[in-house]
């Protein structure tokens, strides 16, 4: 069963699930006396495994830690993992002759607050593109590459598909890395689609979203940062961006096994759509030709779990197709984790508050002394479980050998 339907099913009996409690306890000292400060870090896991039939339908066993899902986390660029497939999605809904993430994609200004975007110097022939924008999300998470999305998309179909696959408390709200009011954010750029001889395919014009958000009181911290001065009361998270760690976990299973999950729960894309995500998902930075990026971006810039989001990796045999994201203090990843030497896979999400001091917008968190580390070592703890544990089949991984050119 899914993450997502597990958890509503009967969620008090998961939450107390000791399973992986008990498995970091004996592992590791260290990352279980982080999960014992409940109130301080907020850890959250959620870990499953991958086991195959004969035939090789996976079956998959969910275990959780904290995983509640009524404990507000800000998702920071996680919510670019669906914004993304939406966009593929979005793009087959439209089905246009001509009409694909290669096409040409112009982003026009019609309202306060927007900007034009007419070429990407980043990409190899310099034009703007979703396939691009997709790319440079999974590969440095790009703000600039969300908000594009963001804008072909419309605030009002983001969050209608989301509750329409049943990820009912998803709320994507705003562009990230630009400073916009509420009204600014529910408009959304016109948008059009030139085919290779500069005819236009479709456009869609500005939209101004006339969602009814979700009513929260979501108050975090005891003080923050404003116009440099302190500002001592509680951060109002109300009207930012929402997700669950159990719904960005079901999301990113359903794109690797989408045969596997309820077809309430897939997104409608095709063979090429999945093979294109798996293969940007799991790329290194320096694989990549366009964009191109410096040595700063190195091999686990993107790869929190398992690497710590630092250095390289050395077994060419290890992939992780994921999303991670850092705002606020909040840390979080969500991987999709294969060793194809050993033929060993398993889902693994977790998000740890980094904020000891509880204020926001200083840029005092603890990402470098608490976070990276945590979840750095939370992958390896479980990667090692998943090298011993025993599977009556092997796993063939043969749609994740991916050639990176």
């Amino acid at each position: 069963m899914t993450p997502s339907l597990e958890m509503k099913k009967d969620p008090g009996k998961l939450l107390s699930y000791s399973f992986l409690k008990n498995l970091v306890r004996q592992a590791s000292p260290h990352l279980d006396s982080l999960l014992q400060l409940k109130d301080q870090y907020h850890v959250k896991i959620i870990y499953t495994q991958v086991d195959r039939s004969a035939s090789g339908k996976p079956r998959f066993t969910n275990y959780y830690y904290n995983a509640d899902p009524n404990q507000y986390f800000y998702p920071a660029s996680t919510v670019k993992m669906p914004v993304a497939f939406l966009a593929l999605q979005k793009l087959n809904q439209l089905n246009q002759p001509g009409l694909d993430k290669q096409t040409t994609m112009i982003t026009e200004s019609a309202y306060a607050g927007q900007t034009q975007v007419y070429n990407d110097p980043s990409s190899a022939d310099g034009r703007p593109t979703v396939a691009h924008y997709i790319k440079k999300i999974f590969l440095v998470s790009d703000n600039d590459a969300f908000n594009r999305l963001y804008e072909f998309l419309g605030q009002e179909y983001i969050n209608e598909s989301l509750h329409k696959m049943g990820y009912d408390s998803a709320q994507v709200l705003h562009r990230l890395d630009v400073s916009l009011t509420e009204d600014q954010n529910r408009a959304t750029n016109p948008v059009k689609f030139y085919d290779t001889a500069s005819h236009l395919i479709w456009e869609k014009p500005l939209l101004r979203s006339g969602m009814r958000y979700q009513t929260r009181n979501t108050l975090l911290g005891k003080g923050y940062m404003k116009g440099g001065k302190l500002i001592n009361e509680p951060f109002d998270f109300s009207k930012k961006n929402r997700f669950t760690l159990i719904d960005l976990h079901s999301i990113l299973m359903s794109v690797i096994f989408p045969e596997a999950m309820p077809k309430k729960q897939r997104f409608q894309l095709n063979n090429e759509d999945y093979a294109f995500l798996y293969k940007y998902m799991s790329m290194k930075p320096g694989e990549s030709q366009f964009p191109q990026y410096d040595s700063s971006f190195n091999d686990a810039y993107s790869k929190l779990l398992l690497f710590g989001g630092k250095g390289k990796i050395e077994d060419p045999g290890i992939r992780i197709f994921n999303k991670e994201g850092d705002a606020y203090g909040f840390l979080t990843d969500v991987a999709y984790i294969v060793d194809l030497k050993n033929n060993v896979e398993f889902f693994l999400s977790a998000n740890i508050y980094c904020n000891s001091d509880g204020i926001f917008n200083d840029d005092h968190y603890d990402y470098e002394s608490i976070g990276f580390p945590f979840l750095k070592e939370l992958g390896q703890v479980i990667y090692q479980y998943e090298l011993k544990r025993n599977r009556k089949h092997k796993a063939s991984l043969d749609q994740f050998k991916i050639t990176y050119d």
